[in-house]
Formats: structure tokens, sequence, C-alpha cells
């Protein structure tokens, strides 16, 4: 069994390779000053980070789960994830509105995706 942990700190690695399965720790704004659209990007843009340094891009997504503080936050949410992600590669998706671990972030996802 070869499981590969990268980026540890003292409660988590930033994502961890098995197989050819990668699953990514849930992502939070690093800046959460801005808005929720503001957060979702900034989200967004350390995952395509992340995938860089993998060596793999977004149409390898296999499962997104989101949370979001208000589900009135929903349509945004769409506008701004159908963007992103490839039509022809929409992944497996869960949204669930959830008070999250620090009031200042409106959003988390977490993915999971294949080598």
């Amino acid at each position: 069994m070869n499981i590969e942990r990268f980026h540890q700190n003292k409660n988590m690695s930033k994502y961890v390779i098995h197989d050819k399965t990668v699953y990514m720790s849930g992502q939070v704004a690093m800046d959460p000053s801005g808005s929720f659209e503001e957060q979702l990007h900034q989200i967004l843009n350390q995952i395509d980070v992340q995938f860089q340094e993998i060596g793999i891009d977004r149409s390898h997504i296999l499962r997104a789960m989101i949370w979001i503080d208000d589900y009135q936050k929903w349509p945004a949410l769409n506008e701004i994830w159908n963007a992103w992600i490839p039509a022809d590669n929409k992944p497996a998706r869960s949204c669930v509105e959830s008070k999250l671990a620090f009031p200042q972030y409106q959003v988390e996802v977490e993915i999971t995706a294949a080598l």
C-alpha cells in the first residue's frame, strides 16, 4: 500500500495520494475578509495551484464536497463553480449549508481527484 502525504502540519496533510487518487483537505480562503464570491475564487485558485503541483487539472476531479454558511449563496456558488469546472467533466458534488469552524469563513471546498 503506497500512501504519500504532502504539506503536513500538526493536524493534517494538505493532500494525500493513495494509489491513483488524490484526497485534498478542505480548502478555505487565505484572506477571509472578502465576500463569499471572493472567498470562493481564492479557494478555486488554491485548488488550481495544488493541481499544478500534483500535475493534474480540473478534468481529474472525481468528487467535490462544498460547505456554505448560508444556502442563499447557492446561486452565486453555482455561477462561479460552473465557470470554473470543465463543462464536459462535471464531478459528483455535494453542497451543505453549515456553520463553519470559524465565523469569517463563508465557504469550504474539499476535492477528491484521480491522477
